[in-house]
């Protein structure tokens, strides 16, 4: 099973507010599975998300 993060976890990992992540995740930029009204975002997902970042 993948390692699933929390969006506090997110937040931590790249020095940002928690609302960036939500806000990440309303804009599709970052995906996300809601498991009831939290959530969670897997290694590949964020990985996905890492490399949609990448500059030339």
């Amino acid at each position: 099973m993948p390692k699933r993060y929390t969006c506090a976890e997110i937040a931590e990992r790249y020095n940002i507010k928690l609302s960036t992540v939500w806000d990440w995740i309303r804009k599709k930029k970052l995906s996300a599975i809601r498991i009831g009204k939290e959530y969670r975002i897997t290694d590949e997902d964020l990985a996905k998300f890492e490399e949609s970042r990448k500059t030339a």
